[in-house]
């Protein structure tokens, strides 16, 4: 590189210095014609020398005149001859000459040369203009110029030519010195290219890390290869906030524009938790910032952020996603199976225990109690009884699904009724979108009824359906939403409930954070063109009575004070026609 640039430097100084030359050589050819110019104009206008050679003019004119051989003898004595001697010697000329209307000369450095005919062409003075030229005479080559002479008193009449000529070795010689002069300076220019190019192949070795540019291009190569190859997206950012590289998997996970390269990270349109990522991440090359799970579009992602170092020079930020929608579909599925797993044991050792009793009892011949004990524990039981108002949801997932939350709640001290509305007459269609947006709000219920300062311990869900179209209501008598995160004022600020990453909950300990359930609930709900909101913020409980009696036994009849939910979930419901059976009615 740096002989490549000082070729360069060298090519283009010497360029430059042709060009000088050049130039330089046309303008001393010029400036020597123009002082030759000067010379015949101040000797034309001479008006002895206008007299003089319109006198020999005339008299070469009369026919049978001896004038002309007369005057040819004396002009060596002429005035002609002695004023063009004088300008010569004064201005340094090669030559001045005057002629007559015929081309003889008058006057001439040679005094052998008098009265003989110029060996140039005087038509051009003679026809009245002047004339510059560049020729070789018998003196050598020479810069002339030639001006016509007008006789005495007229602008018009023509009566011979005044010529001042410069050698050219003259102007040569000037020429060499300008070159001389002007080598001085290239050779500076030149040294200073070459300190310039130095100085330029030492910063770009510093920033291309003493790469080559073939290894520069097999690197790009291979980064382009490894980058759009792999699964996971990455994303990385210079020290000044712009993209530099951003894969296929990155613009597919994170909706990035395919121009993304050059952009600031606020035209990307990313989420707030992804740009938060990539503003705060991790010390290099020690652990990222994260891993961070959010929700961008209808996939939930895990992303990572850190900050790239080399050599102690901070080159930016780098930041990895990974696709993790499968896995937490499955999450919610299987969490789903573990509640009513843990239903199902409660139940079986519920079950268990009122078997030993109807044991006990038979053993010991008690048939009536036995009896007795029987049918009142037949279809009944915290487990056994089906949860009150079941009967009005039909789908057998959703039954199940109720029956072991209840008994999760139960386990927390809360009891989950189902409110008088509900009714759902048909059958899920797609029930990992409603069990994760279902659970989280009722998860969050439970937690919120929990952890209140009200003595009762109540959650209420109702479930509608309108065609395909499911409606659902959670309310919880907790402590409500907590104050200043929502503004009844302000519409748009319930917002704030559902970014990511706001919580109540502590999630120091829990990987990726906390704050992502009702920021993915409220993300399915209006993929499918539904919503998630806030019915009723709620209101902190007053301070308990002190004799007021804390052993709440039933639900009140409207569970009020806590938080209510809506989700509204279109297109998760099938739509049973009116005769048909389905599959529960068939069980």
């Amino acid at each position: 590189m740096l002989l490549l640039q000082c070729a360069v430097v060298a090519i283009t100084v010497a360029a430059a210095f042709a060009a000088f030359a050049y130039s330089n050589e046309h303008r001393l050819d010029r400036e020597y014609q123009l002082r030759a110019l000067a010379v015949a104009r101040t000797i034309a206008s001479e008006p002895s020398v206008r007299r003089a050679t319109a006198e020999f003019s005339a008299a070469n004119d009369r026919p049978g005149s001896g004038a002309a051989h007369t005057a040819r003898a004396t002009l060596a004595k002429g005035t002609a001859q002695t004023v063009a001697e004088a300008a010569r010697v004064r201005t340094g000329s090669l030559f001045v000459v005057v002629t007559d209307d015929r081309g003889i000369r008058l006057a001439h450095p040679e005094r052998s040369q008098l009265g003989r005919k110029v060996s140039t062409d005087p038509s051009g003075a003679l026809a009245g203009n002047e004339v510059l030229a560049r020729h070789r005479a018998h003196l050598g080559e020479e810069v002339v110029a030639k001006v016509p002479v007008y006789a005495p008193g007229s602008t018009t009449e023509v009566v011979g030519e005044a010529n001042a000529g410069l050698a050219v070795s003259a102007v040569q010689a000037q020429f060499l010195r300008v070159l001389l002069g002007g080598l001085g300076w290239l050779v500076i220019a030149l040294l200073l290219g070459v300190a310039a190019s130095a100085l330029l192949a030492r910063r770009w070795k510093r920033l291309t890390l003493g790469l080559e540019p073939e290894e520069l291009a097999g690197l790009v190569q291979e980064q382009e290869a490894v980058l759009h190859g792999i699964g996971e997206g990455v994303l990385a950012l210079d020290t000044e906030g712009k993209v530099t590289v951003v894969n296929d998997e990155a613009r597919r996970l994170l909706l990035v524009p395919d121009a993304a390269s050059g952009c600031d990270l606020g035209e990307l349109g990313l989420t707030p938790r992804v740009v938060d990522a990539l503003r705060s991440p991790g010390p290099g090359p020690g652990p990222a910032h994260g891993p961070v799970i959010t929700a961008v579009g209808e996939r939930v992602l895990v992303i990572s952020s850190r900050t790239v170092r080399r050599d102690g020079r901070d080159l930016g930020t780098l930041l990895t996603v990974k696709d993790r929608t499968d896995v937490e579909s499955l999450t919610r599925q299987l969490d789903a199976v573990q509640a009513m797993s843990s239903a199902l044991r409660a139940q079986r050792h519920e079950f268990a225990n009122r078997l030993h009793v109807v044991s006990a009892l038979a053993h010991g011949g008690h048939l009536a109690e036995t009896t007795e004990y029987i049918d009142t524990i037949l279809g009944t039981g915290r487990l056994g009884e089906a949860l009150p108002g079941i009967d009005a949801v039909r789908d057998s997932y959703l039954r199940a699904f109720l029956s072991a939350k209840a008994a999760q709640a139960r386990e927390s001290g809360v009891t989950v009724v189902i409110g008088s509305a509900t009714w759902v007459d048909g059958t899920l269609d797609a029930p990992v979108d409603v069990t994760t947006v279902f659970g989280n709000l009722v998860d969050n219920a439970i937690e919120a009824a929990q952890h209140g300062q009200r003595a009762a311990k109540f959650v209420e869900v109702e479930l509608m359906t309108e065609e395909t179209t499911l409606l659902i209501t959670v309310a919880d008598t907790g402590d409500g939403v907590p104050v200043g995160r929502v503004d009844p004022a302000d519409p748009e600020a319930e917002d704030d409930v559902f970014r990511e990453g706001v919580s109540t909950k502590n999630h120091a300990s829990v990987v990726g954070g906390r704050g992502i359930g009702l920021a993915l609930a409220r993300q399915i709900a209006r993929t499918r063109g539904g919503d998630v909101y806030i019915a009723e913020p709620g209101t902190p409980p007053p301070p308990p009575k002190a004799d007021a009696d804390m052993t709440i036994n039933r639900p009140p009849e409207q569970i009020s004070g806590g938080a209510v939910f809506v989700a509204r979930l279109p297109g998760v419901m099938e739509v049973v026609e009116a005769g048909r059976r389905t599959k529960d009615d068939e069980r």
